[in-house]
């Protein structure tokens, strides 16, 4: 059986860095694990809130980028970033190689495709990494948080214990608002 020769890499001293974009609202243990293992492929990784002014948030574009970046102090190749505009030109700008995308469902693919699509159309040299949260957050989402802590349901063990704080708060105070 011949021996299959295999080329020598070039080691590169650039780092590998990823951007994970979101509008993160809230951040909640799912977003963490896909963090974690972001974190595990590349040399640095780029959180991005975004604005997002499509949507209706809980948090506002500040009080996000505080929890976000509360909630990931203790990731040491984590830097966040609040942004608005195209994420291929923030990509490009901050010298990333990939773009990281959660994948929960098969219903999350054709959304997170097109997306991919149009970001390999706008920054061709960027790729688009796709991951799944660990098992355990597959059904999670912002949306699933928001509907349970508004329905005065137990948040906690699905957010980081600071959101779970925040969104206590942000609904105490709604509540107040609302009676008085």
């Amino acid at each position: 059986m011949p021996s299959v020769k295999l080329k020598k890499f070039k080691k590169s001293n650039k780092m590998k860095i990823a951007v994970y974009p979101g509008t993160f609202d809230p951040i909640t243990n799912g977003h963490i694990s896909l963090i974690q293992r972001a974190c595990g492929l590349f040399d640095g990784l780029i959180v991005a809130v975004a604005k997002n002014a499509g949507k209706a948030p809980m948090f506002g574009h500040a009080e996000r980028y505080r929890l976000v970046k509360e909630s990931t102090g203790h990731f040491e190749k984590v830097e966040v970033i609040k942004f608005d505009g195209l994420l291929a030109n923030l990509a490009k700008k901050k010298g990333a190689c990939s773009i990281i995308r959660g994948l929960r469902a098969v219903s999350d693919f054709e959304y997170e495709f097109q997306m991919a699509l149009m970001n390999r159309r706008l920054a061709h040299e960027i790729e688009t990494v796709f991951l799944m949260p660990s098992l355990s957050w597959v059904y999670l989402s912002s949306t699933i948080v928001k509907d349970v802590a508004v329905n005065k349901g137990e948040v906690d063990g699905l957010v980081p214990a600071a959101v779970a704080r925040a969104i206590a708060r942000k609904l105490n105070l709604k509540k107040k608002n609302q009676n008085g």
